[in-house]
């Protein structure tokens, strides 16, 4: 079963971990602030990340200074 994932924009303060521990997850968005780029979410919280790169997501948010990373066994929206 996939989980969902979304970045709290106004907590990141673009360290740049996320996406060095799950590129396939996380990128920077236009601000230079981190979000969900996985199959084009675009930080919607809509598409389920797939049991392979879940272990990549729990790492991300348990190394995120700000514990802005979310994640969830439902969609966000």
């Amino acid at each position: 079963m996939g989980k969902y994932a979304v970045v709290k924009k106004d907590s990141c303060i673009a360290c740049g971990s996320c996406g060095s521990i799950a590129p396939d997850i996380f990128d920077f968005d236009s601000d230079g602030i981190a979000e969900v780029i996985f199959e084009g979410d675009d930080n919607r919280g809509v598409t389920a990340i797939p049991e392979n790169l879940q272990e990549e997501l729990q790492e991300a948010a348990e190394s995120c200074p700000t514990e802005c990373i979310q994640h969830a066994e439902a969609p966000f929206a």
